[in-house]
């Protein structure tokens, strides 16, 4: 208040003299133009002056040195002129800087007062117009702006191009300052004093930042979900930001208690025994000793290597001390869509979260609260995009060696691709599931169900988090496309072949391998002559 009561007084005045300083150069500027009036003009010369050529001469120098000394002059008054508006303006300008400071850099921050009411309301409908509140009904699957996902270091985007990574520090100067302000908001926000009734409660750093995701919508502005750390386990702080095309605003802060929070895996199965061994592997260490709020329903078609299956799975249980877990075994012919269907309605205790899964899936502990933390029953459900693994065969085939499961799983370009053709892994509460309607389970064997799924969401009011994720990850498996398949379920399935075994520039280096040998023998026979 005192800097406003400050300034209201000063700026007029500054205004006006301004408005002078200007009005004075404009006149100089007229007097120097103008041409001199009749009896300025040059004169014949008098009787008792030079006449002739010599006379003319004479009265033409000093008449130039009259106007040379008169311009020097003028050019002196602009200069001093320029000088003190320049002055003025630098001292109005920090006088204005400070009055916006003392507002503060946000919307939210500002004083409404000094905010026009047309452009304040303008903002907020940007907030209601975009998915922050609510989910949009859309056509198609290729409707959905999909989040990308940060951290302090990195950000995991799916659009690459030639020149951009999966994972990259943000190289832009733009894009690093812009998640730098979305962060350094969050944290001001969470320590601020209205933030907690608690005096003495937990004051959050930059080394408290988990995770972030950000996503744009070209005609409405970019939405911000960051989650912290929170002063105990398994407790998280969420802020949700909007920039709608202006100043960032603050939607939410949200204390997440996700101690609670069960989540069911369900994998569908037919034979497949040794992957399933390596499945468990990983969900013992991920989800059993590290995470612990687990249960895991496997759907079994058919009888062969059942018993094997059920052998791992019993050995898990009793080295593990793990009992979460529901084994159904179905006689007919594998649908990876009704045993997913099945194994969620199966279960019979509260509201659940349901991650569907399939056998070939690594996931981390991290994975899994991230899982919890973009489901909301009634209205989120969370659709990773995993990071799929290329043929290991090919990537390391010239270091002699494959290395161990954990050293190959590294997001880069050279080891594998985001899948976002691929809707299959999905997190969502068992109620939601339940009222979209499920699975079509008049779709068999394999590819399509997951997509049907997908539409049924985004054509709810439902809240569809579409968003790279570093700790999903497909492993690599030879795949084979069976003749019963129909042709729209082949193709797709040919596809997936093909983008699972390299990059395109490992597959071209295939391709063109006999061309290259050739080149190789040529120099080594060049070589050897000279």
């Amino acid at each position: 208040m005192m800097v406003r009561r400050g300034l209201s007084p000063w700026l007029p005045r500054m205004v006006v003299l301004l408005v002078v300083l200007c009005s004075a150069l404009s006149v100089l500027y007229m007097l120097a133009c103008t041409p001199k009036g009749i009896d300025e003009q040059l004169a014949f010369p008098r009787a008792n002056s030079p006449t002739g050529k010599e006379g003319y001469q004479a009265i033409l120098q000093e008449r130039e040195e009259q106007h040379r000394n008169y311009i020097n002059s003028l050019k002196k008054q602009i200069a001093q002129l320029k000088d003190e508006l320049q002055e003025r303006s630098e001292q109005l300008k920090s006088l204005q800087d400070h009055y916006t400071d003392s507002l503060g850099p946000g919307l939210e921050r500002s004083n409404p007062e000094k905010t026009p009411a047309d452009l304040l309301e303008f903002l907020r409908s940007q907030i209601d117009r975009a998915e922050v509140h609510a989910g949009a009904k859309l056509p198609t699957e290729y409707a959905a702006v999909p989040f990308e996902s940060f951290t302090l270091q990195k950000v995991y985007q799916l659009e690459t191009g030639l020149t951009r990574h999966p994972e990259e520090k943000p190289v832009r100067k733009d894009k690093r300052d812009e998640l730098a302000e979305a962060i350094e908001l969050a944290l001001e926000t969470l320590n601020s004093p209205d933030s907690d009734s608690n005096a003495n409660h937990h004051m959050y750093t930059a080394s408290d930042f988990r995770e972030g995701m950000y996503r744009t919508e070209k005609d409405k502005g970019t939405l911000y979900e960051l989650t912290f750390k929170g002063d105990r386990p398994h407790k998280f702080r969420r802020i949700v930001l909007f920039r709608p095309f202006g100043p960032i605003m603050k939607v939410k802060n949200e204390n997440l208690n996700m101690a609670n929070t069960l989540i069911n895996i369900v994998v569908p199965l037919a034979k497949r025994a040794s992957k399933f061994r390596q499945f468990m592997e990983n969900f013992r260490e991920m989800g059993i000793e590290q995470d612990g709020r687990i249960h895991l329903t496997v759907v079994y078609f058919g009888k062969e290597q059942m018993n094997e299956v059920k052998a791992i799975l019993e050995n898990t249980s009793r080295s593990a001390n793990f009992k979460n877990f529901t084994f159904i075994q179905l006689n007919e012919e594998f649908s990876r869509g009704k045993g997913l269907d099945i194994g969620a309605r199966i279960w019979k205790g509260n509201n659940v979260v349901l991650f569907f899964c399939d056998v070939d899936i690594y996931f981390t502990a991290e994975f899994l609260n991230t899982c919890r933390l973009n489901t909301q029953p009634g209205k989120k459900v969370f659709y990773p995009v995993l990071f799929s693994q290329y043929n290991p065969g090919i990537i390391y085939g010239h270091h002699g060696s494959i290395p161990p499961l954990e050293q190959q799983l590294v997001i880069k370009k050279e080891t594998g691709f985001w899948r976002d053709f691929g809707f299959g892994m999905t997190c969502q509460y068992r109620s939601d599931f339940i009222n979209i309607g499920g699975f079509d389970l008049d779709i068999k064997g394999w590819g399509g169900e997951d997509v049907h799924l997908y539409r049924k969401y985004l054509h709810s009011n439902l809240i569809v988090v579409r968003t790279p994720v570093r700790g999903l990850f497909h492993l690599w498996h030879e795949k084979r496309c069976l003749d019963e398949l129909t042709p729209e379920q082949y193709k797709m399935c040919m596809q997936s072949k093909a983008m699972n075994e390299a990059s395109h520039s490992q597959l071209g280096m295939l391709v063109f391998r006999h061309e290259i040998e050739a080149h190789l023998r040529k120099q080594k026979t060049s070589s050897k002559k000279t």
